[in-house]
């Protein structure tokens, strides 16, 4: 019999999160601020675990130049890009002025902004305005479902050797094992996608609302 995931209840979450690296005052009051003011959609932001890991998987690959692909009020992205190298740079695609208004905020507040450039506009069209070349060190997919499979196909043949995509929300609140909706569909169908291209290799972990990690070949 193989090993499940431990449940975590909220005490136990609050004890894993504190014995990480927990968010910072900075990171800390982005968080309250998206709950206070979006109390519907700051599902959309990541768990502070996972802001922690970006940090680390950037750090790790030792990454100079970053994508990601959806931001919401910029956890993510304030996690990313506090985990460049010397000179890096990270690039945001998404569609809000409204929600990366606050991103912009934080980042100036961590003193990121100078690393950090948002492009605004579908990131299906925006994507393509990247340098062709296999030159990624690290990119984050989590951004609207159905566009995964084309945000995939941009980003793979974009990212160096040894280069790192992270993908967020592949277990759908468990919504994989019974699809119904359009979203649904997009994300089963996005993870046997990945689950068959053999440009990567890939795990996927049951972090938050699932994690798939996949290294470029």
């Amino acid at each position: 019999m193989t090993a499940k995931p431990l449940a975590l209840t909220d005490e136990l979450h609050s004890y894993l999160v504190e014995h990480g690296d927990p968010p910072d005052r900075i990171a800390r009051e982005l968080i309250v601020e998206t709950v206070a003011a979006l109390p519907v959609d700051a599902r959309m932001q990541v768990a502070p675990e996972q802001a922690a890991l970006l940090t680390f998987l950037a750090r790790l690959v030792g990454a100079r130049q970053a994508v990601e692909v959806g931001t919401f009020t910029g956890l993510s992205s304030l996690a990313i890009a506090r985990g460049l190298t010397d000179g890096g740079r990270l690039t945001c695609f998404d569609i809000s002025e409204e929600y990366t208004s606050v991103a912009r905020r934080y980042w100036e507040r961590a003193g990121v902004d100078d690393r950090i450039e948002l492009r605004i506009g579908p990131a299906a069209e925006t994507l393509r305005s990247l340098p062709a070349e296999p030159y990624l060190d690290l990119a984050f997919i989590d951004a609207d479902k159905t566009g995964y499979s084309t945000y995939w196909a941009e980003l793979v043949p974009r990212m160096r050797p040894g280069g790192l995509i992270a993908v967020d929300n592949v277990l759908w609140s468990g919504r994989v094992l019974a699809p119904h909706s359009a979203d649904d569909k997009a994300i089963v169908a996005f993870n046997e996608e990945v689950r068959a291209d053999d440009r990567v290799d890939v795990v996927m972990l049951p972090i938050a609302d699932g994690l798939t990690l996949a290294r470029r070949r």
